[in-house]
């Protein structure tokens, strides 16, 4: 199994709209996606630094999504 990446948010974002999520809501520096048929709601920070894996990892887990499939959305 590979191990996650250091991303950005912009590039998080990237592969959750390639999965199929939507842009529900922002709220300060946050920004929430939902996916229109898992009703997953997924909350994005959007800072100038990287996600750190961990957070990544949880942000993965909200989504329902594998590291594998999140790679392969990158």
């Amino acid at each position: 199994m590979p191990g996650l990446p250091v991303c950005t948010p912009t590039e998080v974002e990237r592969a959750l709209l390639r999965a199929g999520f939507v842009l529900h809501h922002t709220r300060g520096s946050h920004r929430y996606y939902r996916h229109p048929t898992h009703l997953r709601l997924v909350a994005v920070a959007f800072h100038a630094r990287d996600i750190k894996r961990g957070t990544l990892h949880g942000i993965l887990r909200q989504a329902g999504l594998s590291v594998e499939e999140f790679l392969k959305l990158l």
